[in-house]
């Protein structure tokens, strides 16, 4: 009897085990997914953190305004304005925060120590390769199409601010103050407490002298017909300045414009006053880039 409850209880277990064996199965198949998962999600998250780790030390090791591009001086105009070949286009240069004295313009007499300001930049810069830097506070380009930008030479010479301190420039503030204006308004202290040249006791004495004798009996008979000039404008309503620049691109100015009040009309050298918009268009003029 006891025999037959003994077969009788291993084949309940035997069947038992065997009803219960597929669950066991599966149970170890799901844990070794789910290792599995956790270890490519682990391997996933490592391969994030070393990209990562490399696009860190990419962005540290790339200062900001990086731009070490040298660039050919085609041309001096002069002291303060020169042309550069930049990816094989030939641009204006004008350099940011400093003024020198005339020598090209044809509207005006050349200026004291324009000349020795277009040499000494002739010197420094002609056939050589400079770095440009721009400013944030600027435009990129001024009313006539040039690039306002700073200028260095290959051994880190500033050359904007070296003109200034050595006296062949003046510091220019155009409206907005710049990136380096306390450092060009400081250059000109210096060289005004130390008579460098243009500030040089009596330079510009015999020179400002000859070309006053020179020029005052033409400069007043120009100046009495550019007034009669804009008198009849004014009666007739044609309040448009039709100014001419330096390089010779006609540009009209609304009385709105930034820069009306100090543009001059001088109809000797082509330039007009206009009473529509239309007028100066179909003349060949175009509206000045700081008119609203």
């Amino acid at each position: 009897m006891r025999e037959i409850l003994n077969n009788q209880l291993s084949k309940i277990l035997i069947t038992l085990f065997l009803f219960i064996l597929p669950f066991l199965l599966v149970l170890n198949i799901n844990n070794e997914e789910i290792l599995l998962s956790n270890e490519d999600s682990d391997s996933a998250i490592d391969s994030e953190l070393e990209n990562n780790e490399e696009f860190d030390l990419t962005n540290d090791s790339e200062p900001e305004n990086s731009n070490t591009s040298l660039y050919n001086v085609i041309r001096i105009v002069d002291g303060d304005t020169i042309k550069v070949d930049i990816n094989g286009e030939e641009e204006t240069i004008r350099l940011i925060g400093i003024n020198t004295p005339e020598v090209v313009d044809p509207r005006r007499t050349v200026e004291c120590f324009g000349q020795e300001a277009s040499l000494k930049a002739k010197e420094i810069l002609e056939n050589k390769r400079v770095k440009l830097e721009a400013d944030s506070s600027q435009s990129n380009r001024d009313n006539y199409g040039r690039l306002l930008r700073y200028v260095y030479l290959e051994d880190g010479l500033f050359f904007n601010e070296w003109m200034i301190k050595n006296g062949y420039a003046f510091e220019y503030t155009y409206f907005i103050p710049y990136k380096y204006q306390t450092e060009f308004k400081e250059a000109q202290r210096y060289a005004q407490e130390n008579k460098m040249g243009l500030w040089a006791d009596g330079v510009c004495d015999y020179f400002e002298e000859k070309n006053k004798a020179e020029i005052d009996p033409i400069l007043n008979e120009n100046l009495a017909k550019n007034l009669v000039a804009a008198d009849l404008a004014r009666e007739q309503g044609c309040l448009i300045k039709g100014n001419i620049s330096f390089n010779e691109i006609k540009i009209y100015h609304l009385p709105e414009c930034t820069d009306y009040e100090d543009t001059l009309i001088n109809i000797i050298e082509g330039e007009r006053w206009f009473c529509s918009e239309d007028e100066a268009q179909a003349a060949g003029w175009r509206k000045a880039l700081n008119c609203p």
